[in-house]
């Protein structure tokens, strides 16, 4: 097997656009918002994707691995993203997606693109897949997968690496802003954009999930990519609606709504509770005004 190129070849756009827009609600309070446009980091590999993977591809290229074993669920961004970076960098990918009860069922448009990039998908039951890190249950799934020799991502890309990945993007907004936001699901961008901000700026985490569990996870993530975790994020966990792709008529009606004001395609999943929590915010005066706040904007709508 010929040796896979460097991420560069990959060619991001960077540093990401930073967008003004105007909005009577945030203006109302005296609150200036920007969108850090990272969903035009790349075509195949919008946002964070691209900023937590570049690391982890350039480790697994400089050990020689061939191969890319992840883990996602069934509209999982993640899993997209992996098999695309497969695709364009010569990588095999092997996606275990959780639920067997998938199995049998048609593809969705999600998992029918991870395939259509050259992505093995693996279905395996819900038990197991929450003990994919014991080590002994992700042994007998690399012997099942014959991905013994693969280079393992965690699930959502979130390890030291991605951290490491996405400090550039705190980076990008020195000087920019006070407040940096970003709709969370396992913290590691937070947990990066934070490390990369300077010296009186914040970051703010949105969680699309519910359970309360992203403050110890984004700590722990900080710990194991930088020796500590920092003081300068919080989380605002009243934004989830209900959990992982769950949504309400509200949060609905305030994407459209933001869609139209904006002419921006609002990502339902993530993006729209980052946009609906920093509004809900605002009205609630939780900026000062004359306050920057920016939304990392991390992903695109499905085609």
């Amino acid at each position: 097997m010929s040796p896979t190129p460097p991420a560069s070849a990959l060619r991001p756009r960077l540093p990401t656009p930073l967008q003004q827009v105007t909005d009577p609600r945030f203006e109302a309070r005296g609150v200036r918002l920007l969108l850090k446009r990272d969903d035009l980091v790349h075509p195949d590999l919008p946002g964070n994707k691209y900023r937590k993977l570049v690391l982890n591809l350039e480790r697994a290229r400089a050990a020689g691995h061939g191969t890319l074993l992840t883990f996602g669920g069934a509209y999982s961004n993640h899993l997209r993203a992996t098999a695309a970076a497969g695709r364009l960098l010569g990588f095999a990918t092997v996606g275990v997606v959780r639920g067997d009860e998938l199995a049998d069922r048609p593809l969705n448009a999600s998992l029918a693109q991870c395939a259509a990039d050259g992505m093995r998908l693996h279905f395996v039951d819900r038990s197991a897949y929450r003990q994919k890190a014991d080590p002994a249950v992700l042994a007998a799934l690399r012997r099942r997968t014959a991905t013994e020799d693969a280079y393992v991502i965690p699930e959502g890309g979130s390890n030291a690496l991605a951290v490491q990945g996405c400090t550039p993007l705190g980076a990008e907004l020195r000087g920019r802003t006070d407040v940096a936001a970003v709709a969370c699901g396992t913290g590691g961008t937070l947990a990066g954009l934070a490390a990369g901000l300077a010296p009186g700026q914040r970051a703010l985490g949105i969680p699309v999930l519910k359970g309360g569990f992203l403050g110890p996870e984004t700590a722990g993530l900080q710990r194991s990519a930088f020796g500590a975790p920092g003081t300068n994020w919080t989380l605002d966990d009243r934004f989830h609606c209900g959990g992982y792709a769950r949504t309400t008529d509200e949060l609905t009606a305030f994407a459209d709504d933001f869609e139209q004001r904006h002419g921006l395609p609002v990502e339902r999943v993530y993006v729209a509770k980052l946009l609906y929590a920093l509004t809900a915010l605002s009205e609630e005066g939780a900026f000062a005004p004359g306050t920057t706040v920016t939304a990392v904007i991390t992903g695109t709508p499905p085609d």
